[in-house]
């Protein structure tokens, strides 16, 4: 290999090694930062172990009101046969359709009174559990025609719903999984660290 290509092949290999340095080191830098702002929430959660802020208040409060509504929406669907849910809507997946709605008003509810713990427990089980196992199953059976979704709706405000399609509303319900369980596992190993620190403090 003549001397002139062998240098700039030598080059290039410390070149791309120190790309490489500085690329793990960057990652590291971040794993470090990530946990640094972690353990600074588990701290804060230890603190505030009994306290329910006001804007959690609020957004519970919201829960509790906003998801009967959206219940009550789909059960007006049913009742009036709108043609939204199909004939592969059975019993099981009306369950599991509802089902997944649920948790969200019990733990919205639970943080409403102070029961701030039990909520979150709630939250992690139905969240991790219950919820993405049926909205898997609910995406794979698919038992609505979106085509109806704005029909119980008066004529002004279907514009609000209509742009809604089959396919808009399968990504909608794939975001919504990941969302969850993205949450419920952050949530849960949260949860778990908290009591962890906290029987460290009563030992």
């Amino acid at each position: 290999m003549p001397k002139t290509l062998n240098k700039t092949y030598k080059l290039k290999s410390k070149n791309q090694s120190k790309k490489t340095v500085t690329r793990d080191e960057n990652i590291l830098s971040k794993i470090k930062e990530i946990k640094k702002r972690f353990f600074e929430t588990v701290e804060k959660e230890v603190k505030e172990i009994n306290v329910i802020h006001f804007d959690e208040r609020v957004s519970s409060v919201a829960i509790v009101v906003i998801f009967p509504l959206i219940i009550l929406y789909f059960v007006a669907h049913q009742m009036w046969s709108t043609g939204f849910f199909t004939t592969t809507f059975s019993t099981l997946e009306m369950l599991l359709f509802y089902g997944s709605l649920i948790p969200w008003i019990i733990t919205g509810a639970l943080y409403g009174i102070g029961q701030k713990n039990p909520s979150r427990d709630f939250d992690a089980f139905g969240g991790i559990l219950f919820v993405p196992i049926a909205l898997t199953w609910i995406y794979v059976v698919f038992p609505f025609d979106f085509t109806y979704f704005a029909n119980v709706l008066p004529l002004f405000l279907r514009f609000l719903v209509q742009w809604i399609s089959n396919d808009i509303a399968r990504i909608i319900i794939i975001i919504i999984i990941i969302i969850n369980l993205v949450v419920a596992v952050y949530a849960t190993i949260l949860r778990v660290s908290v009591r962890k620190e906290l029987s460290k403090r009563k030992k």
